[in-house]
């Protein structure tokens, strides 16, 4: 061969490795199985992520052709899918029950009382809190009274929170320094009598009196309180958690703290819709950066169904001279909602009787008139009429949490009865009148674990396989339904379908990596699986 022809082929071949040349990147994730969860629900096999955002989704040959990156993960075989949405939980809540006493799977109330003790025992505080607690959970299904409190803490404040946070048993002294009295009045909430004495339980807006006199925790414990919510949301494989009730104070402590990058978690915030916070932020308007959202409004409208809270059309079907209550007058909760219809802000309601979600759904229905695509939602919408379900066709986006379904299928039915009971925890029907539903766990009133919102979405049961054939399994949803509704329909419930809850080309590289596949896998095996690696913005949080 020539000296001529050497140079030309030796030209030729670097002109060739040179247009071959990679783009040098952040992360790349091969041989995996990817649910994208993008608009075909198409697979891939690699990612290609790069300053935080996603770059290439495609076949390992392709990602490895066209990038070098400075870390490259063999997933061997395991699965990814988009960071998972809670749409509706308590980060600041979860973080802040977990340096109280926990009061979760007590068997009775002795048992609440032995662990009170325990906890006083070991801290020696001057104020005890305490949450979780349930008595349709005890042999003795009444609301407790404070008597053995009253007994064993004469002179420190006892304040304990029922699971669904709508209802407290508190002491006497607590009783005491709040000024509550057998004679005590409250609009939208009930303190509880019997034989012309408090028993010490209080219910919705007659927490409030209590609320006022427990001491603010120190920056440190409202740090830690966070900290602590936000590993256990990583433990988890949650990215993104929508906080249903936040105060300005604790939205500004968090979005200090993801700026000092303390904390890495996406919040979407929902402000507590007092008048003082919707004034202010009103005025001030959306408020954005990489990790926070703060666009909506938290408004409450009842209480929960556990505590008989929950306001229905009908009388409750175990107590019948009972309907719940509305916690504000029908002409205040119109007059909040137009506020909020003349902003750019969103308002989320929670709902949970009948009466509750017909009179919201009608507001919502009259005051976003001539204004489209506003994504207001309905927090919980477990008791339904059937004629209401037709609300959810007009843009309004469902908010539910199937493990509510299945920890409250056991008693819900006496609670309304036969009939109303089949237009409750109706998730599918929401399903298909509005095209798309948003799935959370609301804890910490429910377990973290987003693969039990999987579970329960899918096959209705409890984890000792109850019932057998699943609750009410027409409202089931396919698996599909359930990854998009912890997922894109989440994303888009907040306004964020354009930079999360898919795994595309320019969002943000949110993901897990699991070892088993949650969509093909025996179903009654998915609430053990928990994920092997979690990325927000291409970082590694677990």
């Amino acid at each position: 061969m020539n000296t001529s022809k050497v140079v030309f082929l030796f030209l030729l071949n670097s002109l060739f490795l040179f247009g071959q040349k990679r783009e040098k990147i952040d992360l790349i994730l091969t041989n995996a199985t990817i649910y994208t969860v993008n608009d075909s629900f198409d697979i891939a096999e690699a990612i290609a992520v790069n300053k935080g955002k996603i770059v290439a989704v495609g076949t390992t040959k392709a990602i490895t052709k066209q990038f070098q990156a400075k870390k490259n993960i063999n997933v061997q075989n395991q699965f990814i899918y988009p960071g998972f949405y809670d749409a509706h939980a308590h980060l600041y809540g979860l973080g802040m029950t977990m340096q109280k006493v926990n009061l979760k799977e007590t068997k009775s109330y002795d048992d609440v009382v032995s662990r009170v003790v325990a906890f006083q025992n070991k801290k020696n505080t001057n104020f005890i809190e305490g949450r979780g607690w349930d008595q349709n959970d005890w042999e003795n299904k009444e609301f407790p009274s404070r008597a053995q409190l009253d007994a064993l803490f004469p002179n420190i404040p006892v304040v304990l929170t029922r699971i669904d946070g709508h209802a407290m048993l508190v002491n006497g002294r607590a009783l005491e320094l709040a000024g509550i009295t057998a004679f005590t009045k409250i609009e939208g909430g009930q303190i509880e009598v019997k034989d012309g004495k408090t028993t010490g339980i209080l219910v919705d807006n007659a927490m409030e009196l209590i609320n006022a006199i427990i001491p603010e925790p120190s920056l440190n414990v409202k740090t830690t309180a966070l900290k602590d919510a936000q590993s256990e949301m990583f433990n988890y494989g949650i990215t993104t958690v929508n906080e249903a009730g936040l105060e300005r104070n604790i939205i500004e402590l968090i979005d200090e703290l993801q700026q000092k990058n303390i904390l890495d978690t996406n919040v979407y915030a929902m402000v507590m819709a007092s008048k003082e916070n919707v004034d202010y932020y009103t005025r001030l308007g959306i408020y954005k950066t990489d990790k926070l959202n703060v666009r909506s409004f938290k408004f409450m409208g009842d209480g929960a169904l556990g505590s008989r809270g929950a306001c229905l059309h009908r009388a409750y079907s175990d107590k019948p001279k009972q309907f719940g209550a509305l916690l504000s007058p029908i002409n205040e909760i119109k007059s909040i909602a137009k506020q909020i219809a003349d902003s750019d802000y969103q308002m989320n309601t929670h709902a949970i009787g009948d009466s509750t979600n017909t009179v919201l759904l009608k507001i919502y229905k009259d005051v976003l008139k001539d204004k489209p695509n506003r994504r207001w939602k309905i927090e919980h919408a477990q008791i339904m009429q059937e004629q209401d379900f037709d609300y959810f066709r007009l843009g309004i986006i469902p908010s539910v949490q199937p493990t509510h379904a299945t920890s409250d299928m056991y008693w819900a039915e006496d609670r309304v009865g036969s009939e109303r009971i089949k237009y409750s925890y109706a998730y599918k029907k929401m399903l298909e009148k509005a095209g798309l539903v948003a799935l959370g766990t609301d804890f910490p009133i429910e377990e973290v674990n987003p693969m039990l919102t999987f579970y329960a979405a899918v096959a209705r049961k409890d984890l000792k396989n109850y019932p057998e054939n699943g609750f009410q399994m027409e409202n089931a949803l396919t698996r599909e339904e359930t990854l998009k509704g912890m997922t894109i329909w989440a994303a888009y419930s907040n306004f964020e379908e354009n930079e999360k809850g898919s795994l595309e080309v320019g969002k943000w590289a949110d993901f897990t990596v699991f070892s088993k596949d949650i969509m093909t896998m025996n179903i009654d095996e998915v609430p053990s699986v928990l994920p092997k690696h979690v990325f927000i913005k291409g970082k590694q949080v677990k």
